[in-house]
């Protein structure tokens, strides 16, 4: 039939013939008929064509997608047998290691920085580790508690001593020596909340000890000398004097098991600056950095934990959060992840491109390709902008609403606002302002890394009600040119320290409860964990 003069159909009817119905060559499949309005009959013959072309092109598409389902199963099969029968530790040591959690607690005082002690040297010297003993490796977990202000700082329980006393001590990753006060006979003390530590004669660490070289150098001692000496001065000018002691650390793993461990620490008999402020909440400095004699890399080098460590600062004040030891605690997914910036100072640095505040680039007149340093200090109460991006901000801020004008007389910190409304916390103002962003280079030239700091982390209020800036210029500490992370940026996020991969992460978190990790997300673990097993 000649179908090219057929009028135009007005319409059709399809009636779908169930899957049992067998055609006229005996295959088994829908069929579909079709009458048309119109004079001629041959329309519903073509339509009946053209349904059968669309069911085969669909009978293809179910077959790619089944095929897809399969593939995902098998991933999700593989990946859950990575996850419950494989150890992710296996590929980089041969011992397995725990890690140890450690609370964190307030401390009373004013907001110094920490960062980059400038009595501490790093000789270079590494403790040798070849003679260590072998043995399963622990992890420890410590509760934070504490606030940016008005207590400035946070500090966790150490015990030291044989038998083992209770020591609190600020969490300070700018920090090489751990030290506390002690009676040696003590010049210079501040009435903290332990009593002093009083070290016996043969704790005292010799000269010629390899930790001494590691905090000293070179340093000619004369035969006569039989004590390690050392002075610090931080960058808020204050200072600590004493002697290196060797004592047993006492740790309590996840577990509920106690580790009894050699340590070096500082023995101060002679503080002066915010260290001599009595009464103090605080008995020393729990030194973090990436040195040698830090508290993270002398317990590696017994083999006690990988060198790994992190802390959690909890935004709200009534949740301090927890510092861990070792790499139990490390999550697997969902880090962001930038390698540390080699340097002589054993700080906690990488490199950022751009600092914004909202949409504006702070940091404008920099170089195209310059990059700035980052350091992540934990002993500094405040956060510390180049001088450039500070004045910008601080310009961006004056202009931000005619709600908000400097109050000048509030001096609780440099910058203050008074608003026209009252204030009860933060969620009443925070809407009012941008988030500051710090721009890393991206991963794979695609994958953004961002730190991401909302107002309620760069911002606290006063006495008076007033809005005040906890961000500071830094040339007030020496760091013109590079930006200082303290802990009201540091609120809020699991910051993690791997200096066996040389590398700091960070990822958001309300800091409540520490975690074991798996390899593999927990939803999924689960799940394959019903199924599977």
């Amino acid at each position: 039939m000649e179908h090219a003069s057929s009028p135009r159909a007005h319409g059709v009817v399809v009636i779908a013939v169930a899957p049992e119905h067998h055609d006229d060559s005996g295959k088994k499949g829908w069929r579909l008929a079709a009458a048309a309005f119109g004079d001629e009959a041959g329309f519903g013959v073509e339509e009946e064509e053209e349904g059968e072309v669309r069911w085969r092109e669909r009978r293809v598409a179910s077959l790619w997608r089944v095929a897809g389902a399969l593939l995902v199963v098998a991933a999700l099969a593989v990946a859950g047998h990575y996850c419950l029968y494989h150890d992710p530790a296996a590929f980089s040591r041969e011992e397995v290691r725990s890690s140890f959690l450690l609370p964190l607690y307030p401390k009373s005082g004013g907001g110094g920085a920490g960062a980059g002690a400038a009595g501490e040297s790093a000789g270079g010297v590494k403790p040798d580790s070849a003679g260590a003993e072998t043995r399963e490796n622990s992890s420890a977990v410590l509760p934070i508690r504490g606030n940016v202000f008005p207590d400035g700082q946070y500090y966790t329980a150490m015990y030291i001593g044989n038998p083992p006393r209770p020591y609190f001590l600020d969490v300070d990753t700018g920090s090489d020596l751990t030290w506390i006060q002690c009676d040696a006979p003590c010049t210079n003390c501040a009435k903290g909340p332990h009593p002093l530590y009083k070290p016996e004669k043969p704790n005292v660490v010799p000269p010629r000890d390899s930790y001494c070289q590691e905090l000293q150098g070179n340093q000619n001692y004369g035969d006569t000398s039989k004590q390690c000496d050392y002075e610090i001065t931080y960058a808020d000018r204050s200072s600590s004097m004493g002697i290196l002691a060797r004592d047993n650390m006492q740790l309590i793993t996840a577990d509920g098991e106690r580790e009894n461990l050699d340590f070096v620490f500082g023995c101060g008999y002679d503080q002066q600056g915010n260290l001599l402020s009595s009464p103090a909440n605080t008995d020393g400095i729990l030194g973090l950095s990436n040195a040698a004699i830090s508290l993270p890399t002398q317990l590696a080098s017994q083999g006690i934990i990988s060198n790994v460590f992190g802390h959690c600062i909890a935004a709200d004040p009534s949740n301090g959060g927890y510092m861990f030891l070792g790499d139990d605690y490390v999550p697997r997914w969902g880090m962001t992840w930038m390698p540390i910036r080699n340097g002589p100072e054993n700080l906690y640095s990488t490199e950022v491109q751009k600092v914004n505040y909202g949409d504006q680039q702070l940091n404008v007149r920099r170089k195209a390709g310059k990059l700035t340093q980052v350091i992540f200090d934990s002993g500094s109460s405040y956060t510390y902008l180049p001088h450039e991006d500070y004045a910008n901000l601080i310009a961006s801020l004056k202009s931000l609403s005619p709600s908000l004008l400097q109050d000048e007389s509030d001096r609780t910190l440099p910058f203050c606002m008074k608003p026209d409304f009252p204030v009860r916390s933060m969620d009443d103002v925070k809407h009012l302002f941008k988030p500051l962003s710090l721009v890393f280079k991206k991963r794979l030239f695609i994958l953004p890394r961002t730190f991401v700091i909302p107002p309620e982390d760069y911002l606290i209020i006063s006495d008076k009600n007033n809005i005040c800036l906890g961000v500071l210029d830094g040339t007030e500490i020496g760091h013109d040119s590079a930006i200082v992370i303290g802990d009201v940026s540091l609120r809020g996020k699991l910051v993690v320290y791997n200096n066996d991969e040389k590398q700091i992460g960070w990822v958001q978190s309300d800091c409540s409860k520490p975690q074991k990790q798996s390899g593999f997300p927990f939803l999924f673990k689960r799940v394959l964990q019903n199924q599977l097993l």
